[in-house]
């Protein structure tokens, strides 16, 4: 098999199990948690670098922006066979009282995307497995940090979201809104493989917060914060799948 078109991999390069953050330079910021970190490969929005975490072998691998390139990710990371995705990101939370710097673990997403809609009806769920959804949610409470876990949106028309959008979601009681879970989940159910999903909360936006204008304050302290706390449970989650 040729390399991977956009990843540049090739079967036998990586790790069962990959963590999917959007950004690539939290590439590095996971792998500085990890053991014998080495770059597998770079290429647009992908970063590859393979790990390892407390005796288990992880790959770690930015998917950008928005749930095309994550879709793009995951086929290429599935054709070369990885089995196991956990997306850890940042999110706009939805409910009241869901502060900068809290954990969400996804039950589901909204497919409020254009991208699972090339791949199957929207009456469709986009879930997690239970196995990786429990494994996050079980390294939280080892963790003791608090967790919120329910339902999210995924959107992917960023400047595009409404007052009403916002308004929608939050009457039908999601936690948060992002840009790619719902693509992970689909893809990875029809695949029979497994996902996952962990963010840090960035601003909420029923209550007017939200991430800041430039680069250096996209994410608020406490958010900047609280990402470690989420790359360590999705890591625990890792070694315990």
């Amino acid at each position: 098999m040729a390399k991977q078109p956009h990843l540049l991999v090739e079967p036998g390069e990586l790790a069962n199990i990959a963590l999917l953050p959007g950004d690539p330079g939290r590439v590095d910021r996971i792998a500085g948690h990890c053991d014998d970190a080495e770059t597998i490969a770079e290429n647009r929005e992908y970063e590859l670098v393979n790990a390892a975490y407390e005796g288990c072998d992880v790959t770690i691998c930015s998917t950008g922006i928005g749930s095309p390139s994550a879709a793009i990710a995951l086929e290429e990371l599935a054709a070369v066979g990885v089995e196991t995705f956990i997306r850890v990101g940042t999110t706009g939370a939805l409910q009241p009282g869901i502060e900068i710097g809290d954990t969400v673990v996804a039950t589901g997403a909204a497919k409020d995307e254009g991208t699972t809609k090339r791949y199957e009806k929207s009456e469709m769920p986009a879930v997690p497995d239970y196995a990786t959804l429990s494994a996050l949610v079980e390294a939280a409470e080892g963790r003791s940090a608090p967790v919120h876990v329910g339902p999210i949106a995924t959107d992917d028309a960023y400047y595009a979201e409404t007052d009403t959008a916002v308004e929608a979601w939050s009457e039908a009681g999601l936690l948060c809104v992002e840009m790619e879970a719902a693509a992970l989940f689909t893809l990875a159910r029809r695949k029979g493989l497994a996902a996952g999903a962990i963010c840090t909360v960035d601003g909420n936006l029923i209550e007017g917060t939200q991430k800041g204008e430039t680069e250096a304050e996209e994410l608020p302290e406490k958010a900047r914060n609280n990402v470690d706390r989420a790359i360590r449970i999705a890591l625990d989650a890792a070694v315990s799948l």
